[in-house]
């Protein structure tokens, strides 16, 4: 039944296809479809505007219009239906629709690296956006010949000088492995290793036996990729210690 209601319109002009608002709309809603932002159907939209935020072009905006009633059944059964492969979606499709489509962050100037041992100051030396494992594009123009970090979450928090040690003039990925999805993980970085070819790979992760998880998914998908690509580990102590 035809409605009028409060629903999201994409600007497919303004849409680079980044994929940021498909994991802040809870319903489902959104796909990145031939490198754009799509709604699947008016149905699964509520029509909050949760994803809005989530928009780095401004793309997305909510108006009034006649359309189908929201229908929190259809979104039950669309939810049921990617139960067991939700993670690996967020991992993966969010890439395969960015393909051939230029990575631009949404705070390129505020990210860039500004670390000034000398005097005393060390601002943030994040150069691009994502950063979570699930979230990253194997094909973002930043991944290309990089020096890589892949972080477990806890690193940054214990360890105290993160951005000036560890992620000056590095491009990260981080996340972990006792909570996400480990094949997905696996896959994503297969995808990276094949697509952008970093040219070093150095691995922090906490003492900590789950961490451990993270050093088996980067030799795994060293190996699925048949890469060569020189790792570096680096483990800190829930004190903040380097032990290695």
């Amino acid at each position: 039944m035809k409605v009028i209601r409060k629903i999201i319109e994409i600007n497919e002009e303004l849409c680079d296809g980044c994929g940021q608002c498909v994991p802040d709309c809870a319903e489902g809603a959104l796909q990145i479809v031939d490198g754009k932002a799509k709604m699947l159907a008016d149905r699964y939209c509520d029509g909050l505007g949760a994803c809005l935020q989530a928009c780095p072009k401004d793309a997305l905006k909510i108006l009034e219009r006649e359309a189908d009633e929201f229908d929190e059944e259809a979104v039950m059964e669309l939810l049921q239906s990617r139960k067991g492969t939700e993670k690996k979606v967020a991992a993966v499709s969010v890439s395969q629709g960015l393909a051939n489509v230029k990575f631009e962050t949404p705070c390129q100037a505020a990210n860039k690296p500004r670390v000034d041992l000398a005097a005393g100051k060390s601002d943030s030396s994040l150069s691009h956006w994502p950063v979570q494992i699930r979230l990253v594009p194997a094909q973002a123009p930043f991944l290309k010949n990089a020096d890589l970090l892949v972080a477990a979450d806890c690193v940054p928090v214990a360890y105290p000088h993160f951005h000036r040690d560890f992620l000056a003039d590095r491009v990260i990925m981080m996340g972990c492995p006792k909570f996400d999805d480990v094949n997905g993980y696996v896959q994503k970085f297969v995808e990276v290793f094949q697509e952008a070819k970093p040219k070093s790979i150095k691995l922090a992760i906490m003492e900590v036996h789950c961490c451990a998880g993270m050093r088996m998914i980067i030799k795994e998908a060293l190996k699925q990729a048949g890469q060569d690509i020189p790792l570096e580990e680096v483990i800190v102590s829930a004190r903040g210690e380097i032990k290695s």
